[in-house]
């Protein structure tokens, strides 16, 4: 089992770590069950924020706009990091959105994970939700979610109560994969790192006549975007100019 990781969560524009940004980084670091450090930033997207994320964050456009962008973190999480592993709330999300972001920008990030909303599913399978904010109610956990630092703190704290709860009191019996009682094995298993896979090539940055172009299109047609447009990548840039050709033509 594993007592030393850094427990993660991110905020983020929107769901798909191909089209969206991340806006806010939360870890803590924790060595034998005992937090020890927290690293806590927001991010510029380099783009608008949709209203609902304002809503539900409390983000606002002007702190994201006055953070560092995802370049000028990644080596200070990275040490922070170090060789331990993650765990969150579904933590394979926040791993796609950091994954792509370490891969544009030329750097290598492999990692395992636990995820507390893999071992909710199968150890509270009782409980109507699975939802972070439902968990820590049921545990009696404080939390202010939809904040990085806050639902980074959420999981580590819910990974401590599943593990007193099922991880080797004898209350797992009944739960063993492989269909015998009091089967460490199984809940030893769960409750281990495993290889988080996410596979991402570099996105290629836009070329200048590309960016030409698509602001050449901008202007003629009176259009605005809610991105930086010298912060898409090439794929992003030659897909946004085919939509304004095919709709308002050349």
């Amino acid at each position: 089992m594993e007592d030393c990781y850094v427990a993660l969560d991110l905020e983020t524009t929107g769901l798909s770590a191909k089209k969206d940004r991340i806006i806010e980084i939360g870890a803590v670091s924790v060595e034998n069950g005992e937090i020890r450090n927290t690293f806590s930033t927001l991010v510029n997207p380099r783009r608008q924020l949709p209203d609902c994320v304002v809503k539900m964050t409390g983000i606002t456009q002007k702190s994201v706009d006055r953070a560092p962008q995802i370049e000028e973190i990644l080596t200070d999480l990275s040490v922070f990091i170090g060789d331990r592993v993650l765990l969150g709330h579904q933590i394979l999300f926040d791993y796609s959105f950091l994954k792509r972001a370490y891969v544009n920008a030329g750097k290598t990030f492999e990692k395992r994970g636990i995820d507390t909303l893999k071992l909710s599913r199968k150890y509270l399978k009782d409980l109507p939700s699975k939802r972070l904010p439902d968990l820590c109610r049921y545990y009696g956990i404080p939390q202010r979610a939809h904040r990085a630092l806050e639902d980074a703190l959420a999981a580590h704290y819910l990974y401590q109560k599943l593990k007193e709860d099922f991880y080797g009191n004898g209350s797992f019996a009944a739960r063993s994969d492989c269909g015998e009682e009091n089967c460490v094995e199984c809940v030893e298993k769960d409750f281990s790192p495993r290889t988080l896979v996410y596979k991402v090539k570099k996105e290629s940055p836009a070329g200048k006549r590309q960016i030409e172009r698509l602001l050449s299109l901008l202007a003629r047609h009176k259009l605005s975007i809610p991105i930086e447009v010298d912060s898409m990548s090439k794929n992003e840039v030659s897909r946004l100019t085919d939509q304004i050709v095919a709709k308002y033509g050349r």
